[in-house]
């Protein structure tokens, strides 16, 4: 399918004045912020039934009780299940705030409430301090919503993280993980099948910056062998149903169909949906893109389908977040948190 037209304008008025600045040849800084300004942008609609959904900020102790930000979404519609969101962002750039509209998405659409962990980033806080970073936010959603079935799900670098997440739930036996949702996920930290690929570069993500990122997350290259990092090559076994979404004009969409078929190969219920004409970060411009936001559509109703038809007795009930959990975190917690609606919430050019 042709690249489609909305996302193949944006294109060539990124590249009027010349290709973009490659990651390399930018500071840290520079690339976080240019892909701030990328990601966030006012609310299109009032009526949006995203903007409904209710948020509360909170922190999350880390496995070296530092604490982590967190943003929790709680829709209007309740279906009983709560989300892990880790974003993306390559490890380096991605926030809170820049995937603020695709949690409210996600549990305005899915009925479900969203946790969204502002994991430590790279450089800083290379590998493996995003990944327990990540661990310690899905502890933390299933010891607040006990009764919920457990999502785990991200973008990106952030599915990566989550896939890793579910690895080590297997081994440890908690937290208990019903399904996954990954959009676009990094699993071959070699490259070299997203370089044999037919779309290296031009199409808002190169393999150039895709190196960079990983040479900020994993400086160590011993790291690159690990399983929570070459998850082509790791043992997927016993991991809960999944869904992959893959875009078609990103380096990343091969991996991400190898990845199926990996998890298909160790039994795991596992479903594919690709994304003709779409490019990698997708999920993030919906409000853009009319495609994009189909294919989020269509990603939510594969996913739904999947965990319906694979829990028993289909679908889940409605029930709530443990209060006393919620008050004793509250009280270990010296930071003040906030509650916002869809008035008051603050816009995401903030």
């Amino acid at each position: 399918m042709a690249l489609d037209r909305i996302l193949r304008r944006l294109i060539a008025w990124q590249h009027a004045d010349g290709a973009p600045t490659p990651l390399r040849a930018m500071t840290v800084e520079q690339a976080r912020e240019r892909y701030r300004a990328s990601a966030i942008r006012p609310p299109r609609r009032d009526d949006d039934p995203s903007q409904t959904v209710a948020v509360v900020d909170e922190k999350i102790d880390s496995s070296d009780s530092t604490p982590i930000r967190s943003r929790v979404y709680t829709p209007q519609a309740d279906t009983g299940r709560v989300v892990t969101y880790l974003h993306g962002g390559g490890w380096v750039t991605g926030d809170l705030d820049t995937h603020d509209l695709a949690c409210r998405v996600l549990a305005a659409s899915l009925g479900a409430v969203v946790v969204s962990a502002d994991y430590r980033r790279a450089p800083e806080f290379p590998y493996p301090t995003p990944l327990h970073d990540a661990v310690s936010a899905a502890r933390w959603t299933s010891r607040m919503f006990p009764d919920r079935h457990h999502v785990l799900a991200g973008d990106s670098a952030g599915a990566q993280l989550a896939l890793g997440v579910a690895l080590d739930a297997r081994t440890n036996g908690e937290p208990r993980i019903a399904a996954l949702l990954l959009m676009y996920p990094p699993v071959d930290p070699s490259l070299r099948i997203a370089a044999a690929g037919a779309h290296a570069e031009g199409y808002l993500l190169s393999v150039d910056d895709l190196t960079w990122c990983y040479e900020q997350y994993l400086p160590e290259p011993r790291h690159r062998r690990e399983p929570a990092v070459d998850l082509l090559h790791a043992d997927l076994t016993g991991l809960p149903p999944t869904v992959v979404a893959t875009a078609e004009f990103d380096p990343l969409q091969r991996e991400g169909e190898l990845l199926v078929e990996q998890l298909r190969t160790g039994r795991v219920p596992a479903r594919h949906v690709p994304g003709p004409g779409l490019v990698h970060g997708s999920f993030l411009i919906q409000d853009i893109v009319p495609a994009a936001a189909a294919h989020a559509q269509q990603v939510i109703r594969e996913f739904d389908a999947l965990f319906t038809s694979t829990r028993p007795g289909g679908q889940s009930v409605s029930c709530r977040p443990d209060p006393a959990r919620l008050d004793h975190d509250a009280a270990t917690t010296s930071d003040s948190q906030s509650v916002w609606t869809a008035s008051s919430s603050p816009s995401r050019n903030s």
